[in-house]
């Protein structure tokens, strides 16, 4: 491990988790169902820190509100390098890149979320640790740091407290949208204050599984007032809030057996009854592609159906491949074409970046003049707005 206070951090993840886990042998190997868990592997390195805008560039991480979290790796610039950066300075728990979250003393929030390797089964035994350090130059220091597992993939327009909205129904024909606040299943202890500059701390915790969770949400889910706040006396108070640096996410199954293959069936995953095997002219929906709102920002919800196209195109050496684009019947032609393409591009320019031979690769705006549904519903739009591959050779 990297970073400062290593043996420390090891000794507060193991007082952390031994009560939970007596039962299971140390030699036992588990494997961690988090991609990217030390955020190495990124599509470009790091230029600035947005106040708003969308953590687009560390692979299959991103933010599920419009709070803006940081990414900083050492190939970064002056604002987000490593160790020393605009907010601070830390050496990386591991590798050479930690993302970043603030927790103001208000109710604004930054998350960060992903999806795990597979879903968890009723009854796993499940630890998740992630290790933090406070930045120097926040004001307080907050304890609730959590991880809240999900079936689904929760999200929200919001800059502030993340919530649970329902929909409940009063009467025949009346609703209302309920906030309630999320119970995650981890939770830091709201008497250990997480206020150390120095040092990497660890926050780790075991709960079993109900089943189907395959996405976790790293945050502070509880108000400003709930938030175990401390104002320690080294800190510089330039933020009015809590910053902290995140590195080293592991999800660990720990009464399950060793994993005989890869979980993603990547062959099969775009093929129908329709469309029994790969061949020339087969066009194929990319089903998990996200955007930007009306932009060409390809997003990093989209990082499963990436690594299933490029775990394809391995697979297949020779196989050329054309992206389309397709939008919705609004707007007007020009613009919708124009969008279209720049999302080909997009996702072409992906490819590239991680290896992808750029000969092997066409992209292409179609715009909305190949639509697959009507127009005139909701769901017909999103039907239409869709990126395709198209096989040229073998």
């Amino acid at each position: 491990m990297k970073g400062f206070g290593c043996l420390a951090v090891m000794i507060l993840c193991a007082v952390g988790v031994a009560a939970q886990q007596d039962s299971i042998p140390d030699t036992v190997k588990h494997t961690n169902l988090v991609y990217n868990g030390s955020f190495e592997e990124y599509r470009m390195c790091p230029k600035r820190i947005d106040a708003v805008g969308v953590l687009s560039i560390v692979d299959c991480w991103y933010q599920p509100t419009r709070g803006s979290a940081d990414y900083y790796n050492v190939c970064g610039s002056k604002e987000c390098g490593v160790p020393v950066n605009k907010l601070g300075k830390q050496s990386p728990h591991d590798g050479d890149g930690y993302c970043g979250i603030y927790c103001s003393r208000n109710d604004y929030r930054e998350y960060l979320q992903t999806r795990l390797r597979r879903k968890l089964r009723a009854g796993d035994s499940v630890r998740l640790t992630f290790y933090v350090s406070l930045s120097e130059e926040s004001t307080g220091a907050v304890s609730t740091l959590a991880g809240l597992f999900t079936k689904d993939r929760i999200s929200d327009t919001i800059r502030t407290l993340f919530l649970q909205k329902e929909h409940e129904q009063l009467a025949e024909g009346v609703f209302q949208t309920v906030a309630r606040p999320f119970e995650p299943q981890i939770v830091n202890p709201t008497d250990r204050h997480l206020e150390n500059t120095r040092d990497w701390e660890c926050v780790t915790g075991t709960f079993v599984a109900q089943g189907g969770e395959q996405y976790i949400t790293i945050g502070n889910f509880n108000t400003a007032e709930r938030s175990g706040y401390t104002d320690p006396d080294s800190l510089t108070q330039l933020l009015p809030g809590a910053y902290y640096y995140i590195d080293d996410v592991s999800v660990e199954c720990l009464n399950c057996p060793p994993p005989e293959a890869d979980d993603l069936n990547v062959d099969s995953t775009y093929l129908t009854e329709e469309q029994p095997s790969f061949a020339v002219g087969g066009t194929f929906v990319l089903k998990e592609i996200f955007f930007e709102f009306d932009k060409s920002t390809l997003l990093q919800q989209s990082f499963f159906e990436m690594l299933r196209l490029l775990a394809l195109l391995d697979t297949y050496p020779q196989m050329c491949i054309e992206i389309g684009g397709h939008t919705d019947g609004k707007g007007s032609e020009s613009y919708n074409k124009r969008l279209s393409e720049n999302r080909a591009k997009a996702v072409v320019d992906y490819l590239v970046s991680k290896g992808v031979n750029a000969s092997r690769l066409q992209y292409k705006g179609y715009g909305k003049s190949m639509p697959v549904a009507p127009n005139d519903t909701e769901e017909g739009r999103a039907l239409n707005r869709r990126v395709e591959f198209k096989i040229l050779s073998m």
